[in-house]
């Protein structure tokens, strides 16, 4: 059997195969679509959606799952980069396996209703993919028993689809602008021969922050008057993401929210509230032909691919930035030329076609290291836009003699930024153990890193004097040292979800009538609804309330032992509670001592935290510290305490503090956060502070 191409989408997944004549996209799952949704070529998506009803048995996946859930796991792609952990029918997943739920579903889908079987894949990721989230990408295909044959760049793959079909060469500029991404990659192709010459892209831009702004050009004009269901609330996502969708080809849309209330947005009004976000998808552009040293004139073609690259805004910036006609869409599909692509890609390595594809990494690998007086730096192995397979060595020299161990961190990013640039990511911490103590000259190592064409990477150390291997394996592991959790396993257990049953249901299918047809005015609130008799009014969650400090210093050594506390781990409780707690607001407070407490390393993340509002801390002479921020924040806004501390001193001032529901305690063990409901022990008249 060919294999296929796989576009695993942050929004909308595709499937596609080379016939032995022409590629052939699988049209799968369409049926789900309802009339609403039942645009030209949408048959040909499958979104990326994991899902569960109580009105409809098992786990849901595609349109099905996008159209008809209740509770619903969307854009797992894009979490991929970090690995948090994904709630579907009252159970916990690894995102890795909801990703794998995904592909398991394209390969049943294909061989249910396109009569064909998906054993062999080339899939394609976003060209600024981190290596956790390329690493994470096949292991959820391989999970769903699908065999990788390589990880392609969405834009190289598209590119390869446009250059088949035209039978042109060239140099070609590849506009990816999908749902959770936005990558500028410039590409030759030279007689079948494809070449990555340069990439650049932002991560965390594209449909979805689209959808967020016009979400806000809604309720600007009509707020919430009231806690929304789930039901409701997927209602007006969907509502919001259909109505940007008309917006590329309608002067005016009219969305109505869960309240009755119709809004009427036109097309000039919405280009003109994402102009800055079409201007961060520019700056791309200009790096990446800077980068490869080519004029805008020098194209061959500008390639526009991914949904957002479809409106009409975005795509009149573009053809004036560069000066330049765009290719059209009948020329090269924005949705499915990446699809095609990789099965052309998947007919080339299986000897079908005669075209040679070259992938190159477009973050830089390394490690850091540091100076005798502790300062650190990126220490480049392989360097950004480096054809795969890649193989490189440096040689290093331990700062001190007497050692036995030394940790080795991997990173990937930009060299020439500085360590603590969210450009730079930290993949993870490998230990190099020395066979005996040694003085650094004996200590010295060479490093030898191997990036394949798969997306793995593999580290190894060798003592320069000796020859022994001291360190040698694959990176399995990124972040903060979450094991990867046994995803085959995990996803039989999501594919036999059950959700629970519910004594009264919100109808689940939220295109319950074309809100256009109903509108008789903008703005302005229907009558109301009458409320199911058993139902009471909605209750909003409380917001949470995290004694930042106390968290941060969970598990670490006391102060008199040298320890410090740890930004990083305060971090990953904020993301695990965020992804736990969805419906909740959450405020961070972190005494005003935290910045000088925390490493050198991180104080900036710190600062930058405070400076931005992520975090608060109480202002200078506030009695209590930190604490008394915490109190004074959860009782004015009714919310739950996260926090170990009994608060002893405030326990007679605050009696609530002891009421059940009030404190959640924090566990950080193996890398995982835990909160369970706690009431702290109550004040003795003898404690201090």
């Amino acid at each position: 059997m060919t294999a296929a191409g796989i576009d695993f989408g942050t929004t909308n997944s595709v499937a596609a195969q080379w016939n032995g004549e022409y590629v052939e996209v699988l049209e799968i799952g369409g049926q789900g679509l309802d009339a609403n949704w039942g645009r030209r070529g949408f048959e040909l998506l499958y979104p990326s959606v994991v899902g569960t009803s109580s009105l409809r048995p098992g786990t849901l996946f595609g349109w099905e799952a996008k159209l008809r859930s209740e509770q619903a796991v969307e854009a797992c792609k894009r979490m991929l980069r970090e690995e948090p952990f994904v709630t579907l029918g009252g159970q916990r997943f690894a995102t890795t396996t909801a990703a794998a739920g995904v592909f398991h579903a394209i390969a049943g889908a294909a061989e249910e209703e396109a009569a064909t079987e998906i054993r062999e894949a080339v899939i394609t990721v976003p060209a600024n993919a981190t290596g956790a989230a390329r690493f994470r990408t096949r292991e959820a295909a391989r999970a769903a028993g699908l065999t990788v044959r390589t990880l392609l760049n969405e834009p190289t793959a598209a590119a390869i689809a446009y250059a088949h079909e035209m039978e042109v060469d060239g140099e070609f500029l590849v506009f990816d602008w999908g749902g959770g991404t936005m990558d500028a990659t410039l590409l030759l192709h030279d007689d079948g021969f494809f070449d990555e010459k340069a990439s650049r892209g932002v991560n965390r831009l594209g449909g979805l922050e689209i959808d967020a702004r016009l979400r806000r050009m809604v309720l600007d004009r009509a707020p919430a008057r009231g806690r929304w269901s789930d039901s409701e609330k997927r209602m007006f996502s969907l509502e919001i993401e259909r109505a940007k969708i008309l917006l590329s080809h309608q002067e005016s849309v009219r969305v109505r929210t869960p309240d009755d209330v119709t809004v009427e947005i036109g097309q000039d009004e919405f280009s003109e509230a994402i102009q800055d976000l079409i201007n961060q998808a520019l700056d791309p552009v200009e790096e990446c032909l800077e980068q490869a040293r080519i004029a805008p004139q020098d194209l061959t073609a500008v390639l526009m691919i991914g949904g957002s690259s479809q409106i009409p805004a975005v795509r009149v910036a573009v053809s004036e930035a560069l000066d330049c006609e765009l290719v059209d869409t009948s020329l090269c599909d924005p949705m499915t030329a990446v699809a095609e692509g990789a099965a052309i890609s998947a007919a080339a390595m299986d000897g079908e076609l005669k075209s040679i594809i070259r992938v190159v990494n477009t973050h830089a690998l390394g490690t850091i290291t540091k100076d005798r007086e502790g300062r650190r730096s990126f220490s480049a192995l392989i360097d950004r836009n480096q054809r795969l397979p890649q193989q490189r060595v440096k040689s290093y020299e331990p700062t001190k003699d007497n050692v036995s161990q030394l940790t080795v961190e991997v990173w990937e990013g930009d060299p020439d930024r500085e360590v603590d640039h969210p450009d730079n990511v930290k993949l993870t911490d490998l230990v190099l153990t020395y066979p005996r103590r040694c003085t650094a000259e004996d200590g010295v190592f060479d490093l030898e890193y191997t990036y394949s064409k798969e997306g793995l990477l593999t580290v190894r150390a060798t003592l320069q004097k000796t020859g022994e291997v001291v360190l040698d394996g694959e990176v399995k592991v990124f972040g903060d040292g979450n094991v990867l959790p046994e995803v085959k396993k995990e996803l039989d257990r999501l594919l036999s979800l059950t959700p629970a049953a519910r004594a009264a249901t919100t109808p689940t299918h939220p295109q319950q009538a074309n809100a256009n047809s109903r509108s008789n005015g903008v703005a302005k609130p229907a009558p109301p609804r009458s409320a199911p008799p058993t139902a009471g009014p909605p209750t909003a969650a409380p917001p949470l309330v995290i004694d930042g400090s106390n968290l941060a210093w969970n598990g670490r050594p006391p102060r008199t032992a040298g320890g410090k506390p740890s930004f990083a781990a305060l971090e990953a409780a904020v993301r695990s509670l965020r992804f736990k707690h969805a419906d909740r607001d959450i405020h961070v407070v972190v005494d005003a001592t935290l910045r000088h407490d925390v490493s050198a390393e991180e104080r900036p993340r710190v600062e930058a935290a405070i400076a931005d509002g992520t975090v608060v801390q109480p202002p200078a002479g506030t009695e209590g510290r930190g604490d008394a921020l915490v109190i004074s924040i959860a009782h004015e806004v009714g919310g739950v305490i996260v926090s170990n501390d009994n608060f002893a001193p405030f326990q007679r001032a605050n009696p609530w503090l002891r009421d059940a529901g009030r404190v959640m305690g924090a566990t950080h063990s193996q890398g995982v956060w835990v909160f369970n409901r706690r009431v702290p022990n109550p004040a003795t008249p003898v404690q201090r502070r």
